[in-house]
């Protein structure tokens, strides 16, 4: 069967889905024989071959030749195998000609729905392998469309879709049909028929790639990013650390006239970054975490990682933030809990403590009765 249009399709198939001619090959000949049954009543073994250069399509079922035939399906008889070539001996394959086209309708659509599954699978397959290994990588993508809350988007060169689901959306973003926009890739996940890329705007590592991709000494390893913090939209906090005295890791990551830090925040609608120094000693980081309010004092209070920063009374809102983001996004980032206290308020706590003591301390009933309870 002389056949250049099923050649324009294998390329095609391997151009748009990945899917190899040989796998298309093997699905198809798995796909012919319950089509074939229908037709012949036989569910044989076939076999297809092709002649790229010819452009020629050859089918064929396959049986072998034995003495006495148990399974008909799979096996011919020496006299029948004979009839078609007589130089055929018993162990010997034959391999029967035949023609898909002359198939009825019924074996062709059953072909044909056999053929699309598999392939759809495969596909599948392919989409899992190839972005299970993108999870946590920084993607390029276009908005192919908007359903409800949920945006689905086009990733890559492969026409793979990727959705962008409520929670994963930043607050303030609109989306828009051939938008492009970068994503972070969280999860490829198998729904049985289909697979799901799934990707977000809002996560802290969209942030972190950002600044991998536009750092290059953080790319290069000679600048680490310790930790981030981020509420998407309003504000993120990141600290960061280099082990090279030479290299000023803010400075880094700041760049000529803020070129680098403003690249990532025009990427992300106008968010406001903090970039912290990480410090070894917790109480340090914590003052630098609560920038870009004044910092007098860190106080660690009893209990498991918990401290007082205590900031100038007119700094005080700064430090709090906007619904207390600020310190929040601080507490996140150092993994400590923070009370933000103003001067005076300390100090006015320090000066009843003290009144209290000395009451105490001058009066031995009170301290008696102190020590009985």
């Amino acid at each position: 069967m002389n056949s250049k249009e099923f050649f324009l399709a294998l390329e095609d198939l391997e151009k748009q889905s990945g899917i190899s001619p040989e796998t298309y090959i093997e699905v198809l000949s798995n796909a012919l024989v319950p089509a074939n049954k229908k037709q012949t009543g036989e569910a044989s073994s076939i076999e297809i071959k092709l002649n790229p250069e010819k452009k020629t399509v050859h089918f064929f079922t396959v049986k072998t030749i034995v003495e006495e035939v148990i399974d008909k399906e799979k096996e011919i008889s020496l006299e029948d195998a004979l009839l078609i070539k007589k130089s055929y001996k018993l162990g010997e394959i034959v391999k029967i000609e035949f023609t898909p086209k002359d198939f009825g309708r019924i074996p062709a659509l059953t072909t044909k729905q056999v053929v699309m599954q598999k392939l759809r699978e495969i596909e599948r397959e392919n989409t899992i392998n190839e972005f299970s290994e993108k999870e946590d990588e920084l993607l390029n993508c276009v908005v192919r469309r908007v359903e409800g809350k949920n945006v689905y988007v086009e990733i890559g060169k492969g026409n793979i879709e990727g959705v962008l689901m409520p929670q994963d959306q930043v607050p303030g973003e609109k989306y828009q049909v051939n938008d492009h926009l970068k994503v972070y890739v969280k999860k490829v996940r198998n729904t049985g028929r289909n697979a799901q890329i799934m990707v977000s705007r809002s996560a802290a590592g969209l942030v972190k790639r950002l600044f991998e991709n536009e750092v290059p000494e953080i790319s290069l390893g000679s600048v680490v990013i310790k930790a981030i913090s981020r509420e998407a939209g309003q504000r993120t906090k990141i600290a960061i650390f280099s082990e090279d005295p030479q290299i000023d890791a803010v400075g880094a990551c700041v760049g000529s006239k803020g070129v680098r830090v403003n690249a990532i925040v025009s990427e992300l609608s106008g968010e406001k970054i903090d970039i912290i120094p990480w410090s070894e000693d917790p109480l340090e980081f914590i003052a630098k975490a609560i920038s870009p309010a004044k910092v007098l004092q860190v106080i660690q209070l009893e209990g498991e990682k918990s401290a007082r920063v205590i900031v100038p009374d007119d700094k005080l809102s700064l430090a709090i933030g906007r619904d207390g983001q600020n310190a929040r996004l601080a507490a996140r980032l150092t993994g400590w809990k923070i009370d933000v206290k103003s001067e005076s308020a300390v100090m006015k706590i320090e000066n009843t403590e003290n009144i209290e003591n000395a009451e105490i301390s001058n009066n031995p009933e009170n301290l008696e009765d102190t020590e009985n309870i």
